[in-house]
C-alpha cells in the first residue's frame, strides 16, 4: 500500500499529544512537539494547534496512536474526554487518508527499530530470532501491545489489546491489603488502577492508610517520585518497589501469554524516569518468580525504552503502510 506525502504524525496520549512532521519517503520525522491535551478542546484543534505551531499546511496523510481501543469509526479516549469519528474527522482536516491505531499498537510497530541507544537492557539475554516480542507501559494508563512475526522476513503484526485491564493480582499479605483498600474505592482493580500515574498515587495513599499514618496530599505521580529517590521517604520508596514488583508479575505473565521468548520493551513515561534506580528494584525478582517457569524467563531480555523522542511516531508511519 503506497500513502501521500507529506504526513501528520501523532502519538496521542491521556495527558499530551505528540506530532512530528515526515515530509517525504524515508524521510525523518522533523517538527516534533507536544501539546497538552487539556490545553484543547478536540483532538481536530490540537491539529490545527500544531500546524499552525509549525506553519504547515494541510498534510495529505496523517497516522497516530492514540490510548484508547479503537474498534470502529467512533473513538472515545479512556483516560481523557476526546471523542471522535475517524471518518468525520478525516473529512474535516480534508486528508487523503487518515489512520488511527492503539497508542501501543504504534509503538508496538515501532519496535524493530528502536536503536540500542535508545534502549537500556535490565535483564535476560539475547532474544530469540523471530519469537513474538511483548510490550507493556506504565504511563496515565498502562498500555500493553506486542509482535508477532508474520511469517514473511522483517515483516511483524501487531496486537491490539486492552491488557492493562486485566485483574491485578496479590502475592503477598500486604498485596492483598492494599488491593482491597484501592478496590473499597473503585471496584475492579486492574493493573491499569495500581501501574498508571493516577495509580501510584492510590498506592502511595493506601500504604499510608494501611500503616496508620495521616492522609498526605500528593499532587502527581512526579512528587511520590521525588520523595522516594531524591529525599529518600520511606513510604514513597515502598511505594515504588510496590509498584516494580507488580510491573514485573504482569510483564512475566505477558512473556508466557505471548510466548514472548524476542523479549519485553517497557515504555510508558514513568519507568524511564526511575532508571538508576529501576534495575535494582523488586521488578526482576517478580518478572522471574514463575515456579516452574522461573528458568524459561531468565533468558528472556528485558529493555527499558529511553528515547528523546516519542517512537510511536515512527510506528504510526508504518501502520501508514499496513
Amino acid at each position: 500500500m503506497t500513502t501521500s506525502f507529506p504526513r501528520l504524525l501523532g502519538d496521542v496520549g491521556g495527558t499530551n499529544a505528540r506530532f512530528g512532521w515526515q515530509a517525504q519517503a524515508d524521510g525523518p520525522i522533523q517538527d516534533i512537539h507536544i501539546l497538552p491535551c487539556a490545553d484543547h478542546a478536540t483532538i481536530e484543534a490540537a491539529i490545527r494547534a500544531y500546524l499552525q505551531r509549525v506553519g504547515k499546511p494541510t498534510p495529505a496523510a496523517c497516522a497516530f496512536g492514540i490510548a484508547n481501543p479503537v474498534t470502529g469509526d467512533q473513538v472515545r479516549m479512556t483516560n481523557h474526554h476526546w471523542a471522535f469519528s475517524i471518518r468525520e474527522l478525516q473529512h474535516a482536516l480534508g486528508l487523503q487518508q487518515l489512520k488511527v491505531i492503539n497508542d501501543f499498537t504504534a509503538l508496538a510497530l515501532s519496535l524493530p527499530d528502536i536503536p540500542e541507544a535508545h534502549r537500556v537492557q535490565i535483564s535476560g539475554g539475547q532474544p530469540q530470532a523471530n519469537a513474538p516480542i511483548a510490550l507493556l507501559g506504565a504511563g496515565t494508563g498502562l498500555g500493553v501491545s506486542g509482535l508477532v512475526p508474520s511469517g514473511l522476513p522483517g515483516r511483524w503484526l501487531p496486537l491490539a489489546g486492552e491488557g492493562g485491564h486485566i485483574t491485578l493480582a496479590a502475592h503477598t499479605l500486604q498485596e492483598y491489603q492494599l488491593i482491597e483498600l484501592i478496590r473499597q474505592r473503585y471496584g475492579h482493580v486492574s493493573a491499569e488502577r495500581v501501574l498508571s500515574g493516577q495509580g501510584l498515587v492510590d498506592l502511595y495513599a493506601a500504604l499510608r492508610h494501611q500503616q496508620g499514618l495521616p492522609p498526605q496530599e500528593v499532587s502527581s505521580a512526579a512528587e511520590i517520585s521525588n520523595w522516594a529517590l531524591k529525599e529518600h521517604d520511606p513510604v514513597a520508596l515502598q511505594a515504588l518497589n510496590l509498584f516494580a514488583g507488580w510491573l514485573g508479575s504482569v510483564a512475566g505473565d505477558l512473556v508466557l501469554t505471548l510466548g514472548a521468548r524476542g523479549g519485553v520493551y517497557l515504555g510508558g513515561g514513568i519507568v524511564p524516569r526511575w532508571l538508576g534506580w529501576f534495575e535494582h528494584s523488586s521488578f526482576k525478582t517478580r518478572f522471574h518468580a514463575k515456579g516452574r517457569f522461573a528458568a524459561y524467563l531468565q533468558d528472556v531480555p528485558v529493555w527499558v525504552i529511553n528515547a528523546p523522542d516519542s517512537p510511536a511516531l515512527w510506528g504510526a508511519a508504518r501502520a501508514l503502510t499496513l
